[in-house]
C-alpha cells in the first residue's frame, strides 16, 4: 500500500504511527511525498513535517477519533456491507428537500439517531435530505462551516461508519442524500494545511477567513477529489456547494472550479448509472451557475434563490430592514415566482449597485431551490427566531402553501413542517477562550451594525445556545403543530399528484399583485390566491375548476361546488382543474384528521 501526501513546503516528511519508528517518505514530483507502508482499519498515523516534533493529521484523513489536532485513523470503508445495490437515485425534478443539522435534529445529535427519524420524513413526503456540513471541526458542536479536515466525518456525529449507515438507511427508505460541503474557507482551529503547502491565497480573504488558493492545481484536485469521495465512496446523491461566490480564481483560469466539479460529477453519474446533483449557494444572481456548459454555463443542477425567500418573508412579516428593503415592492413576490431572481440586473439598494442578470426563459424552474426558511435565514437573525415565533398559525399556513406550490424545487428546514417553537441559533464550541471571545464579539458587532438589539444575541459558545436549538419532537403531536404538519403532508401529496405543481416550464409561471395584500400566482392551469389583506376577498371558481386547498375560515375549508370562494384575511387557496374524482376532503377537514 502506498501512503502519499502533498507537502511542497516541507523539506522532509516522516510517517508517524504509535508503537513504530518514524518512516521517511520519498520526495516525488510537484511536491508529493510517498512511502510503501500498509495501514489497517483504525491504525493511527500522522505526518511530521521538516524538523518539527509533533505530527500533523493527514490532510485527506477520513477519520479523526480524538479530534482535529490529533493523529488520523485509517479508514477505507471496505468493511462496510452496503445494502443499496438496487438504489437508482432520485433526480431533483419533483423533489422535496429537507435541510437538517445533525447535532440539533435529535436529542442525541447523531447519525444513528437521525436514522430513527427517517419514517417521519417518508410520511412527510421528503425525497432528498440535505445535511449541513459534517466535516471535522474543533470542539463538540458547530454549524459545520468551521471545518478544517474536509475528508472526515465529525466523530461526535458517529464518524464515517455511522455516515455510511445513515446513507444506506436513507436509500432503503427511498430518500436521497445531499451533503453540504464548504470549499471557500477553512475554520479557525486545527487548520494545519498551510504547513503542508499553499492551500490558502496570500492577501485575499473571504468573510470567514483566508481564501482558498484555487490557482494551485493540487488544491483544485484536493477539492474535486473530495467532491467525488462523497458521491462515490459514501454513495451520496448530491452536494450543496456553500457560498460559491467566495471561490476566487485568477482571471486567466481556463475552467472554473465549479465546471470542473460538474464535469467529474457527470462522468461519475454516467459510470454509476444514477443521477448526481450539484446545488450552488450563490448570492450573485447569475444564471451561469445553472446554464448548461454548451451555453457557457457551469452546468450545475440547481442553485438556492434567496430572492424568493426575501419576497415571501417580507410579504408575511412586513420586515423591510437591511437587504429586505427592496422586497417591500409588492411586485417582488410575483416576479420571483415567475423568474427566481428579483434582482436580475436591477438596482439593489442594499448593495448600492445593479445586481444579477436575467434568467433565459429556457431555464427550467426546478433549477431554483426555493424556501421560506433555511439555516442561514433563521440562524443569522439576532435571536435565531423562526417564522413560528413571529407569525400567526394562519400565516404559517400561507408560508407552507407558497413553499409547497413554488415553481422551483421546494426545501424545508427541519421542524418547519410543524412550526417548531424552538429557535435555531448560531452556536460554537471553541475550546480556545480567545476564539470564543472573538466569535462572541464579532456576532454582537455584526448585529449592532444592522440595528438589532444586542441583548437578543446569545453567546455562541454557551452550551445552552446549542441545547435550546434542538428540536422538541413532542410538540409535533398536538394542537396547531400537528395541524400544520398534517397540512404539509397534504401539500406534499398534492404536489406529487398534480402535474401543474411540478411543471418546470416557466412560461406558465406568472403572477399579479391585484390589490394591497392580495396576489394571484399561476402554475399553468392552477393558481394560488393569497389574501394578506384585512378584508374578505371573493374569488371566482370556474365551472371546470375546483378548490384543491383552502385555509379560509369563511368556508371552513370545505370544497366549493360552484360560485365564488371567500378568502378571509390571512388565508390562501389553490384552485385548479376539476379532478376526477374530485378531491374528497377540504384542507380544514384534512388537517384535523388523525
Amino acid at each position: 500500500m502506498g501512503i502519499e501526501v502533498w507537502a511542497p513546503r516541507a523539506a522532509r516528511v516522516r510517517l508517524r504511527r504509535p508503537g513504530h519508528d518514524d518512516v521517511e517518505l520519498t520526495a516525488g514530483d510537484a511536491g508529493w511525498w510517498s512511502v510503501d507502508v500498509t495501514l489497517e482499519g483504525g491504525d493511527e498515523y500522522g505526518f511530521v513535517l521538516g524538523d518539527a516534533e509533533a505530527a500533523r493529521p493527514d490532510p485527506r484523513s477520513r477519520r479523526q477519533p480524538r479530534g482535529v489536532h490529533e493523529l488520523s485513523a485509517w479508514d477505507d470503508g471496505t468493511s462496510f456491507a452496503w445494502t443499496d445495490g438496487e438504489w437508482t437515485g432520485r433526480d431533483l425534478a419533483s423533489a422535496l428537500i429537507y435541510e437538517l443539522h445533525l447535532g440539533t435534529f435529535t436529542p442525541e445529535g447523531t447519525l444513528d439517531a437521525a436514522i430513527g427519524k427517517l419514517p417521519h420524513l417518508v410520511e412527510l413526503g421528503v425525497t432528498h435530505v440535505e445535511l449541513l456540513p459534517v466535516n471535522g471541526f474543533n470542539g463538540t458542536h458547530n454549524w459545520g462551516y468551521d471545518g478544517v479536515l474536509w475528508y472526515t466525518v465529525q466523530e461526535d456525529y458517529g464518524g464515517p461508519e455511522a455516515y455510511r449507515r445513515f446513507v444506506d438507511a436513507a436509500h432503503a427508505a427511498g430518500i436521497a442524500v445531499i451533503q453540504d460541503v464548504v470549499y471557500n474557507h477553512l475554520g479557525p482551529s486545527g487548520n494545519y494545511l498551510p504547513e503542508y503547502g499553499p492551500y490558502l491565497r496570500d492577501g485575499q480573504n473571504t468573510t470567514w477567513g483566508a481564501s482558498v488558493n484555487l490557482d494551485e492545481r493540487a488544491v483544485r484536485d484536493y477539492i474535486t477529489d473530495n467532491a467525488l469521495m462523497w458521491l462515490r465512496d459514501y454513495h451520496v446523491d448530491g452536494l450543496r456547494l456553500d457560498a460559491v461566490h467566495a471561490l476566487h480564481e485568477s482571471a486567466g483560469s481556463p475552467t472554473h472550479l465549479l465546471q470542473e466539479i460538474a464535469e467529474r460529477s457527470d462522468a461519475l453519474s454516467a459510470e454509476l448509472g444514477r443521477p448526481l446533483s450539484l446545488i450552488a449557494e450563490s448570492d450573485l444572481n447569475d444564471p451561469v451557475m445553472i446554464l448548461p456548459r454548451s451555453a457557457g454555463g457551469y452546468g450545475l443542477s440547481a442553485q438556492w434563490v434567496d430572492d424568493w425567500h426575501h419576497a415571501v418573508h417580507v410579504a408575511l412579516t412586513g420586515e423591510t430592514a437591511g437587504y429586505y428593503a427592496d422586497f417591500a415592492d409588492p411586485q417582488a413576490l410575483p416576479k420571483t415566482w415567475a423568474g427566481g431572481f428579483y434582482h436580475d440586473g436591477t438596482y439593489s439598494s442594499f448593495r448600492g449597485k445593479n445586481w444579477g442578470a436575467p434568467v433565459p426563459p429556457e431555464v427550467p424552474s426546478t433549477r431554483f431551490v426555493e424556501f421560506a426558511q433555511d439555516h442561514d435565514q433563521i440562524g443569522n437573525r439576532a435571536a435565531g427566531d423562526r417564522l413560528s415565533q413571529r407569525l400567526s398559525f394562519a400565516r404559517l399556513q400561507i408560508a407552507a402553501v407558497l413553499t409547497m406550490t413554488a415553481p422551483g424545487t421546494p426545501m424545508l428546514f427541519m421542524g418547519e413542517e410543524w412550526g417548531a417553537s424552538t429557535p435555531w441559533q448560531f452556536f460554537t464550541s471553541h475550546p480556545e477562550p480567545e476564539l470564543a471571545e472573538a466569535t462572541r464579539k464579532g456576532r454582537t458587532a455584526e448585529f449592532a451594525a444592522m440595528g438589532w438589539d444586542e441583548s437578543l444575541v446569545p453567546d455562541p459558545n454557551d452550551p445552552a445556545t446549542f441545547e435550546r436549538s434542538k428540536l422538541d419532537w413532542a410538540e409535533a403531536t398536538g394542537g396547531d403543530h400537528r395541524r400544520l404538519l398534517q397540512g404539509y403532508r397534504m401539500l406534499a401529496r398534492l404536489r406529487r399528484e398534480r402535474p401543474e405543481l411540478t411543471d418546470p416550464d416557466r412560461a406558465g409561471h406568472t403572477g399579479e399583485h391585484v390589490a394591497p395584500g392580495r396576489w394571484v400566482l399561476h402554475r399553468g392551469a392552477a393558481a394560488v390566491y393569497v389574501n394578506l389583506s384585512e378584508t374578505d376577498w371573493a374569488v371566482e371558481v370556474g365551472d371546470d375548476q375546483e378548490i384543491w386547498l383552502a385555509t379560509t375560515t369563511a368556508h371552513d375549508g370545505a370544497p366549493v361546488e360552484e360560485g365564488p370562494v371567500t378568502l378571509s384575511p390571512d388565508s390562501v387557496a389553490v384552485i385548479g382543474p376539476r379532478l376526477t374524482p374530485p378531491m374528497s376532503r377540504g384542507y380544514a377537514e384534512y388537517v384535523q384528521a388523525e
